[in-house]
């Protein structure tokens, strides 16, 4: 990967507001990606989406790490049934 597509977790910490053990924790618990180059940890600036939003239901509902990996796994099978859905109209149109 690019450095130019990786943002310091430090910049993303202060930037938002957060504290760098709630980054580790969406880390920890698959949300994210962190990736480590000469021990500056960064985060692939594809996440930073996902991010904003797991600090969003954390702070706008109060929502605990453990309740954002539980939302997270949610939205990703909410997504793929979305994607499959989608797949399945398109090849029944080609039938109509």
């Amino acid at each position: 990967m690019k450095e130019e597509n990786l943002i310091p977790a430090e910049e993303i910490c202060v930037r938002y507001k957060v504290e760098h053990q709630f980054l580790i924790s969406l880390y920890e618990s698959g949300i994210i990606d962190v990736i480590t180059i000469e021990k500056t940890q960064y985060i692939p600036l594809d996440h930073l989406h996902e991010f904003e939003k797991m600090i969003r239901l954390y702070r706008d509902l109060d929502i605990n790490v453990e309740g954002l990996e539980a939302v997270h796994h949610l939205l990703k099978q909410i997504e793929s049934l979305q994607k499959e859905n989608r797949r399945l109209r398109n090849r029944l149109n080609l039938f109509e």
